[in-house]
């Protein structure tokens, strides 16, 4: 040992601490033995004896509610959960099958660009809409000019059109217009499938006036 760094009273100190009782797991155990022998007594008591059965009932009636509502809670949203599932599913299906249908319908049309047209406009695409339009509208500008319609685009065709002859001049002019507006703002103009569907109805129905599908 060195003499000159040796302190008596730190070696003492750490000494006196190492024996404290408390790093004694013997001790340790009989106190906590001695705790619990002490306080149990105390609540198994005749006249403690109901107030702690009332105490654990309550605890009981608690967790069997919160077991229950919890249960019931689950059940509910599983439920719900395969409710939203079917209908999502159901309109999946319903959606594929009018999609087959068009397509089937386009391929008893007589012109073969309809079709295309069909395919477009029920494609879950948004340019795929546009483009429906644009191509049903170059078709309107084909039966124009089968009409005999003067002029050197639509807008002129339109112009010198009989509405006598042509019943859904209004129509056409509407879609014409619509088409225009996807031409000249581009990828600015925005339109839902639903309208994309009506637009192309509306040629529809000026294409099958004159037979033209």
């Amino acid at each position: 040992m060195d003499v000159q760094n040796f302190d008596p009273i730190n070696t003492a100190l750490n000494d006196k601490f190492f024996q404290i009782e408390y790093f004694n797991p013997s001790y340790l155990f009989e106190k906590i033995y001695d705790f619990f022998h002490t306080i149990l007594p105390y609540f198994f008591r005749g006249e403690n004896l109901d107030g702690l059965k009332l105490i654990l009932s309550l605890f009981s009636l608690f967790f069997i509610i919160i077991i229950t509502y919890t249960t019931v809670r689950m059940l509910e949203i599983r439920k719900k959960e395969h409710h939203h599932l079917k209908e999502e599913i159901a309109e999946y299906a319903h959606h594929q099958a009018e999609r087959e249908r068009k397509i089937k319908e386009s391929n008893q049309y007589k012109n073969n660009r309809w079709a295309k047209v069909l395919a477009h406009v029920f494609s879950p695409t948004l340019s795929d809409w546009k483009l429906a339009i644009i191509e049903a509208d170059s078709m309107l500008e084909d039966l124009l000019t089968q009409l005999n319609f003067k002029g050197d685009n639509i807008g002129e065709k339109l112009k010198s059109a009989d509405r006598e002859k042509f019943k859904n001049l209004t129509a056409a002019w509407e879609v014409h217009t619509i088409r225009n507006k996807i031409a000249h703002e581009g990828l600015n103009f925005e339109i839902s499938q639903k309208e994309a569907k009506r637009v192309i109805a509306l040629y529809e129905q000026i294409f099958r006036e004159f037979g033209f599908i």
